[in-house]
């Protein structure tokens, strides 16, 4: 087992595990932090899926770890949009209470 997959596999259960906390929040509390917390899980669950892929050379056309392919960019906007809406959402929620 490579570390690249051993890194993905972790993030993606430690990912996948986070994503279903927020679905049992989400369905509890339909907010909009609420929700930015969902999605920004599901979309760090989709960078731990990526860095599998890449790990196991699934969809060799998406060229995983080659600068300006779409699997580059695919991982670099989730990664983004994760810690952006994730973080966001918490916060206004913790603000709220």
């Amino acid at each position: 087992m490579t570390a690249r997959l051993l890194v993905g596999l972790i993030a993606s259960a430690l990912a996948s595990a986070l994503f279903a906390g927020f679905i049992v929040l989400f369905r509890r509390k339909q907010t909009v932090w609420s929700f930015l917390q969902l999605i920004g899980a599901e979309c760090l669950l989709v960078v731990g899926l990526c860095h599998v892929c890449e790990a196991l050379h699934l969809f060799p056309w998406m060229g995983w770890g080659l600068k300006h392919s779409p699997g580059h960019y695919l991982d670099f906007w989730s990664c983004v949009l994760g810690l952006t809406f994730f973080p966001t959402g918490y916060l206004f929620h913790a603000l709220r209470r």
